[in-house]
This record gives C-alpha cells, structure tokens and sequence, in this order.
C-alpha cells in the first residue's frame, strides 16, 4: 500500500474515533449488567468459560431447582470477581428455601435473557418486524437472519425454511410504509436509490439435513431445493437474499449453491443475491477471483459480503484435533491483511461486483473508505455492514460518514438465539478483537490504526523460536494419522478413482503367505462384495491342519533369531511399513468398501489407525528395549528388561479388518514374536493386504505367515498347539471365552503358560442428561449407533434419557434417523450401507423380532435395497434393563432407548451389564460430569462426543468384565502382554571394593 493512501487511511480513522469518543458498546458498558460481567470474563478467563458455558446452557434450565443447581456448579467457589448476582446465587442455590430461589430464578434469567435480547432484533416475527422498523427510523437498512443452523432432520429443514417465508410475509405487509432511505441513486422507492428494502440473510446448512462436504452435489441440490421458494419470495417482493458462510466444511457447497442459484435460467434477470466470503480462510483470495471470473464469464453482476470470520476456534482446533494443515490465518493481523486485499479486489471489480464490507474494525472500514474513493468507485457499489447490538458507537459513527449502514439482525427463539450469542461474546471478548481493544482496553488510537503488515511483523518478531520437533530414540513424537479431510478435492475424487482400480483387480485367487512363499490350497472360499453378493471379491484358499503345522513350525524356527534381532530394526520394519500403507491409504480403503461395505471415512480412518498402531508400537518397542536400572543399593547392580514370548496366535475381526489386524500383528512382530495370522473369512482379502505390505518392508521368512482358515477345521488346533505361547484374539464373547477355556489346557510338548489378550466387544450405553445440547447429542448418537451400520465393539447400542428432556430428544432422533440415507456404501451419498454378509444379515433380523416382542418399534427403515445383506436400522423405545436388546450384543444397527427418571439411576442403568467397553454422556452438569469419571465404569467414556473411534495413544482403547482381557490397544502398556520381564542382579563387590554409580543411595 503507498504511504499516501496509508496517510489518508490513518487520518479518517482518527476522525472516526474522534467522532465516537467517549461511546461505548453496551457489551462493554459497564452501567450495563452485561457489560459488568464481561467485563469480569475479560479479566478472569476461568470465569470467562464457566460464563459462557453457563450462557449455552441456559435456555435448558426450565426449573428453579435446575437452574440454581447449575449456578452453584458453575459459580460457587470463585473469587471476588464474580458478579454479585451470580456469587450470591452461587451461595444461596444449596440451602435457599423456595422464596429464596424464586428470587434468584427471577433475576438471573432477566437478565441473561436481557443479555440474548440485546443482539437479537426480535423473538418472534411480530417482534423482528417491530425491531426493523425501528432500526429504520433511526436511519440504518437491515439483513435479517432466522437463527437455528443446526437441523437435524427434514422436519427440521421445512420449519427452517417455513420460518424465512414467514417473516417475508410479514415483511412484505410492512415494507410499503417504510420510507426509503435517500441516496444519490436513481431509485426513489430503494434504499439509498438502488437496493431493496428489504434483506434477509440464510445459513444454506440449516435447508438440508444431510449436508456434506464427500457429497457437493447431493447437498447442493438438497439446499437449492428448499431454497428455491424463499428466493422466489424475495424476488416476488423485490427484496435482496444473501447466502452465508458457515464453517469450512460448508464451503464449497455454498459457492456451488450461489452460482448455481444465481445463473439459474428463472433468476438470471435478479441481481440481488450475494455471497459471504470469510477474509480468515486462507483460500478466500482464490474464491473472491474465482468467483468474479465466472461471473464475467457468465456475464452476471454479482454481490459479496465481505466478513473476518466467526468461526476461527473452532476451524483451529478441529484442524489441531485432525492433524490438518490450518485453513484460517493464524494470527489476527494475518485476517486483517487479508482483509483488505480481497476488499480492493472487490473495489477493483466494481463494474461487476456490489461490495458489502462487514466489519466494527475502525482500520479496515477507513481502508475500504479510501481505497474506493482512490479508485473512483462510485458510492452505490458498495456498503458497510455491522452485527445488531454489538458496535453501537461504530454503526452510529458509519451511519454519519458513510450514510450506508446495514446491520445484520438475527431473530428467533432463545435456544438457537444462545448459540449465536456465545459465538459472538467468543469473538467480542478475545484478546484479540477490534471491539475490545477500542473500547475496553482502551488501546491507543494509533496502534489500533496501524497497517496490520507492521503489526503482523512486530508480532511475529515478539513471538519465541518455535521448538524443534522432539526427537526420542531418533524419531519424531508420535502423532495420528491425519483424518480424511473431504473439504479438499482431491480426498474426494480418489476413493473412485481407487474403488474402481481395486474393483478391476478383484476376482482372483489369494493364497496362503506361509515362510515367505505363496501356498495354495485346493478349499477356497469366495468372498463377496454384502451390497452386491453377484460381485465376487476374491476367491480364499483355505489353511488346513497340515498347513498351520508348517507355519507354526516357520515361526518357531524364525523365532530363534526374530527375537535377538536388534529392537531398533524391528522397529525400522514397523516404520517402513507404515509408509507403504500411507502410500496406498485410498487402495486399502477401497478393498474394504467393496469387501465389507465401509463407508469411505469408515474405511480411510481404519487403514489410519492401521499405520498409527505401526507408528506407536514402533516407538513404544524403543522405549521398553531400554533396561532399566531397579533399586539404588550400593554394591549391586539390578537390571530388569524384556524378552519376546513366543509364536503368537493372531485371530482378527472382519469390522475393523485392517487397522485390527495389523495392530495385533505389528505388536507381536516388533516385540521379537514370530505371527500365524487367521483373518476373519468374510474379509480375508483386506486380510492378504498385510502380506503386501509386511513383505514389501522385508520382514525375514516366517515372521509373518497369513493363514486364513475355516474355524471348524482349524481353529482350535491352532489355539491348542503346544507351539503357540499367546493368542490375541478380537471378536465375540463366546468365541473370546472359548479360547480362554481352551488356551488354559497345558497341551502335551508345551513349555509355557499361554497367554490370551482379548478383545470381546460391548452393549455400549450413552446417557442423555436433562441439560443436553440436543443439536450435538442427537447427531453424536446417530453416528455412534449407525455408523458403518452399527458393527463396532464400541458403537452405541442403548440410550438412556433422563425424563425431562426424553420426548424431545427422542422425537428428534428418530426424524434424524428417517431422513439418513441407506444405500451402497460406494456412494457417498449414503449414511448407511449392508450389514458384512448374510449370517450378519441373518442375525440381526432376529434380535429385531426380539426388539419387536420387548418394546415398541420407534423407526424400522424398510426403505432399503432388496439385493445384498442390508437389514432395516430400528429405534426401538419401552426397554427395561432386563431385556434381552438391553443386555445382549447385537453387532448391527438396532438402538434400544431406555429411560431414567435421574442421573443416578442412568449410571445404574449404563452398568448394568456384563459389559464394560465404551460408554457417553451428554451433559452440561459439570458435577453430572464428575459422577460419570467416577462411576460409569467402562474401559472408554466419553463426555459430550459420540462413543466410537478411539485413537492409537490419545485413547488407547479396551475395556473389562465381559469386554475382554488385557491392556488397552494403542497404551504404553499394550506391548508388555508380549514380551516375559527377566531381573539379572550382580553383586559389584570386589574385596569390599564397590563402584559408585550416580543414582546409588548412599547416607
């Protein structure tokens, strides 16, 4: 920027703060009690979290009793800073009698609903109308936002889009008696000349349930159509729509819905629709010049909402969580220089663009100011925009200068009216923000003018030298596999691209791996893709007796010298491993699709946790190979390490193929153990990709020998032969048990103790408590219970709902479940696919019966395909603790929902089993929260997030009582199981002579 602009730029911001001094907002304005405790949150970030945490959670609160109890939980014990009705309520919420906490229900929801009420224009239609009108007398236009984004089902979408066409028709009986407000435009009977009078702005997300970022063009086509009638609304009352941006994942969808919408041959004629672009995005600069490119080729004028962004923490952490690379600008100049350059992108294009720069940042206002008189815009191309009630001073100053203030006025009803609220107290409150550092810090006026590049610069100067990435045993920390990121292009054209690589390679034969040679059999056994049983996957030879006693008799033999092989190339094997599955992720992924039916998140982040177990193990074996000093006696030395067992027996299931398999495998390999490997039959060809890749990263002969078999043939023989020292083992409990009762036989030539770790599944209940946020709680369970249709140990098969909020949540659970889509999992579109094959098939269509005799049937999806092992998910409701559907693992997608009259008798309910792997709680009760740490006894829990998809060392994952024996897969002690500790003690003493070793304990 040249210094002249940048001279003019500084001197209008400073005639703007001179103009506003002395103002400010009533966020900020400590006269007010909203002003008072942020004032408060922005001095104590503790009580900052408990404040908006408590502001969430309030329009839940619908009883005294409930309300003072969550005040005490979120408010007693804090210091002196915590506002007066707040500390007082806190002291009073035990003990108060009913007057007491009448009194203080009375006051504290005036005033947080006085707080909601600030930033939203109205409650109800008839209150937004008011609220507009009156913003209109007062000299401002409007952009009016239905709040409630989050839409469960199409129910839920129809009322979304029923509200916008309610308010228009409000709208349209009111604007005739609007004035216009004047303006150089040639229009008399628009705003300012030349736009309508009436906005409104639509969150596109909240028109189609189903949205997702794998299927644009499903959920483009899902949102256009409730979208259609609104913006015929619109145009039928000569008004503007703006389309806005949510988070990341919504993205595209919402570019492709605006130019879909925009060039559509019925409105091509009506220019007044526009986009919002968020400047803190870091592709936003591409889309702004992507966007005017088409439209100049489409020849369309076009309109942009220019904004920062709201969602920033969010978008950071879950790219932080996913190992993702960060979308948004990191640090806040970073936005604010974004800010501009896309803004004089949008001024440079005024012939074709109308421009709305939305933002209460002095700086980038006055900046978009002078960069639009420099370039000669003229005035009606372009507008400011401020949210309702959050920069009173701001508006009021713009409205002076510029003439052309539109304020963004969400309405609704106070459960979703919370959610934006909070959003924007975040924003508001940060160090960071514009509006906090003007008017509560009250920074100097030439800082907070500068040219954010200077204050990027002298940040990054301010900040510390990143850290080196630590280095232990030669090797980065662990860190996850990066979650698929289908918001990027390319995550989303190569699972065709590789379905249809591995369906073309599908149909031959797969051997035995025996002592590093292909052994074919003349039993094979085809397996077969459950969508489509015509679709042949491979063709399975088959192990018999004769062939696990040569495999048996290749791993003892390669034993002897896999166990004295240094740790540090076993773990070189582990590595490099690893590398080959990344390489070939979507390949891998693809076979499961086809061969089990997982959905493609489903089976990328299998194939992920696969390469995580290799990657983790392989350090863990670093580690645990160093001995260890034991005691600090002088004149002894005692040295405890380990050695390797045995041959390891390795039995996997067929639902996690390939992340299961190669978990259990890899630990025994890298711990010194040689492996026989049965995979479960219905995915054996998943199975052969570990020969693949375990070959290709030069395991010795007869470390590794993949052995699939019939059970009936060879599975007990291999769990019983005398060669065998240990059997990991995932799967049912019956089979689990079996194998602990057979390995306990001391067979004839045995030398050693077998040892059995195994995995034997769940009935994994979540506890919906009465402060629920049913938004996230009703699409957590949904994915807990019906994701890859049910078939995990870990999956959700009971919901215990605590009586107050039951009908609601379950009324919005099923709607959810009706509208999810159920087809081949090849297709993105679909939510659910077929159960692994006809026995799986078989067996939950009879625990649908029994579901059918013990309760009521809820939701039983008929709708599905007739060809493949598809079975109707079912919501069934009226189950007691007794019940067969309550107790009995299932493995398919049948939900039984229980209900609780209190927490504690749903903690009672969720341990009622004989079960103990993963359990969930929905609740906003931090002292609920605690109870559940406590005594929801299971090997996994999970607090307000669905139960499934544990990951290697963030959860390492296992459970206990009838939920299996041993450690937790991906823990720092799951590798221990496979190796024996040895102590050597040597006596140092030399003629009463003893070296001093530095940690000896002498007095």
């Amino acid at each position: 920027m040249d210094t002249q602009l940048e001279a003019k730029i500084v001197e209008r911001g400073k005639e703007f703060f001179k103009s506003i001094s002395g103002e400010a907002p009533s966020i900020f304005n400590k006269g007010w009690w909203t002003g008072k405790v942020m004032d408060w949150a922005m001095k104590n970030e503790d009580f900052k979290v408990q404040l908006f945490r408590f502001v969430d959670v309030f329009p839940y609160l619908n009883t005294s009793e409930s309300l003072s109890r969550h005040i005490r939980e979120y408010f007693s014990g804090e210091d002196h800073e915590v506002p007066a009705v707040l500390k007082w309520g806190a002291g009073k919420a035990s003990f108060g009698g009913k007057l007491t906490a009448k009194i203080m229900e009375k006051t504290i929801r005036s005033n947080i609903e006085n707080m909601g009420r600030q930033f939203i224009v109205g409650q109800n239609t008839k209150e937004a109308v008011k609220g507009l009108a009156k913003l209109r007398k007062e000299g401002f236009t409007f952009t009016v936002d239905l709040l409630g984004e989050a839409t469960v089902s199409e129910e839920e979408a129809d009322a979304y889009r029923d509200g916008y066409l309610e308010v228009l028709d409000a709208i349209a009986e009111e604007q005739s008696k609007w004035k216009a407000h004047a303006g150089k435009g040639g229009d008399s009977s628009m705003d300012w000349g030349y736009t309508p009078k009436v906005n409104v702005s639509i969150k596109p997300s909240a028109l189609y349930s189903q949205a997702k970022p794998v299927d644009i063009e499903g959920s483009v086509q899902g949102i256009y159509k409730r979208l259609e009638p609104i913006y015929r609304k619109v145009i039928e009352m000569g008004a503007f729509l703006c389309i806005d941006m949510e988070s990341l994942k919504y993205r595209e969808i919402t570019l492709e819905l605006y130019r879909r919408l925009r060039s559509a041959q019925e409105f091509r004629h009506y220019p007044h629709l526009s986009i919002v672009l968020q400047a803190y995005l870091r592709c936003t600069e591409h889309d702004a010049e992507q966007l005017i490119h088409w439209a100049r080729t489409e020849q369309l004028p076009i309109a942009v909402r220019l904004v920062k962004g709201a969602y920033w923490d969010m978008e950071s952490v879950l790219a932080k969580q996913n190992n993702w690379d960060f979308p948004v600008w990191m640090y806040k100049p970073e936005s604010d220089i974004a800010f501009e350059r896309v803004a004089k992108i949008l001024l440079e294009n005024h012939d074709i663009v109308y421009f709305a720069c939305a933002s209460h940042n002095i700086r980038t206002i006055s900046a978009t100011m002078e960069m639009a008189q420099s370039m000669t815009v003229p005035e009606n191309r372009y507008e400011f925009q401020v949210l309702y009630g959050m920069a009173e001073p701001v508006r009021k100053g713009l409205l002076n200068v510029a003439g052309r203030v539109r304020l963004y006025c969400p309405y609704g009803d106070i459960i979703p009216g919370m959610a934006y609220l909070v959003r924007r107290l975040l924003e508001n409150t940060a160090n960071e923000s514009f509006l906090r550092q003007s008017f509560a810090d009250g920074a100097e006026v030439a800082r907070l003018l500068e040219n954010p590049e200077i204050t990027l610069q002298r940040e990054l100067a301010a900040r510390p030298e990143p850290k080196p990435e630590e280095i232990v045993d030669g090797l980065p920390l662990f860190k996850n596999d990066a979650m698929i990121d289908f918001t990027i292009p390319k995550c989303r054209t190569a699972f065709p691209a590789a379905i249809k690589k591995v369906r073309e390679s599908a149909g031959g034969v797969i051997p035995l791996y025996i002592n590093g040679k292909e052994v074919q059999t003349e039993d094979v056994i085809p397996t077969t893709n459950p969508a489509d049983y015509n679709e042949k996957i491979a063709d399975v030879c088959q192990a018999g007796t004769a062939e696990i006693d040569a495999a048996l008799e290749a791993a003892d033999k390669a034993f002897l010298t896999w166990r004295d092989t240094p740790a540090k190339e076993r773990a070189e094997c582990l590595l490099k491993a690893a590398e080959l599955a990344r390489q070939r992720q979507y390949e891998l992924s693809a076979w499961q699709v086809l061969e089990i039916g997982k959905q493609w998140d489903q089976a990328y982040h299998d194939v992920g946790e696969g390469i995580d177990f290799l990657e983790y193990y392989a350090r863990e074996m670093l580690r645990l190979d160093k001995p260890r000093r034991m005691g600090r006696a002088p004149g002894e030395h005692n040295q405890l390490f380990y050695q390797p067992k045995g041959v390891a027996a390795v039995i996997s299931p067929w639902n996690f193929p390939f992340a299961i398999a190669i978990g259990m495998c890899s630990a025994a390999i890298v711990t010194g153990n040689p492996v026989v490997y049965k995979p479960a039959s219905i995915s054996s060809r998943v199975g052969y990709n570990l020969v693949e890749i375990f070959r290709e990263a030069g395991l010795p002969d007869g470390v590794f020998n993949y052995c699939p078999g019939r059970s009936s043939v060879m599975g007990d023989y291999l769990i019983e032969h005398p060669k065998v020292s240990m059997i990991c083992f995932t799967g049912s409990m019956e089979v689990g048990l079996r194998i602990q009762n057979k390995a306990s036989v001391v067979q004839p030539n045995q030398m050693q103790c077998k040892r059995v770790i195994a995995e034997m599944g769940g009935k994994n209940a979540i506890i919906i408590d009465d402060d629920a946020d049913l938004d996230e709680a009703v699409l957590h369970v949904v994915y807990s219970a019906f994701a890859f249709q049910g078939q995990k140990c870990s999956a959700c098969s009971r919901v215990i709902v605590l009586d107050p909020i039951y009908d609601r949540f379950v009324e919005r659970l099923v709607k959810a479940c009706q509208d999810i889509k159920i087809g081949r999992s090849e297709d993105p579109e679909n939510y659910m696919g077929p159960v692994a094959d006809a026995s799986c098939q078989k067996t939950v269509m009879d625990y649908i019966k029994i579901a059918e005799e013990e309760g009521t049937i809820l939701l039983k999806r008929d709708d599905h395909p007739a060809n493949g092992a598809y079975v109707p998910l079912t919501i069934v409701g009226d189950i007691k603790p007794e019940h067969r559907i309550a107790q009995e693992e299932i493995f398919g997608p049948v939900l039984a929902i229980m209900r609780a009259a209190t927490f504690d008798d749903a903690i009672a309910i969720a341990n009622g089993t004989r079960f103990a792997l993963t359990g969930g709680v929905f609740s906003r009760s931090p002292e609920h929260l605690e109870q559940a740490r406590k005594e929801f006894r299971v090997g996994n829990l999970y607090l307000n997030r669905n139960n499934t998809g544990a990951l290697v060392e963030r959860q390492p994952f296992g459970g206990f009582k009838m939920s299996g024996v041993g450690s937790k897969t991906g823990g720092p002690d799951y590798l221990i199981q496979f190796l024996d500790p040895r102590v050597v003690t040597e006596n140092t003493m030399r003629r009463g002579f003893a070296p001093i070793e530095e940690d000896d304990d002498w007095i």
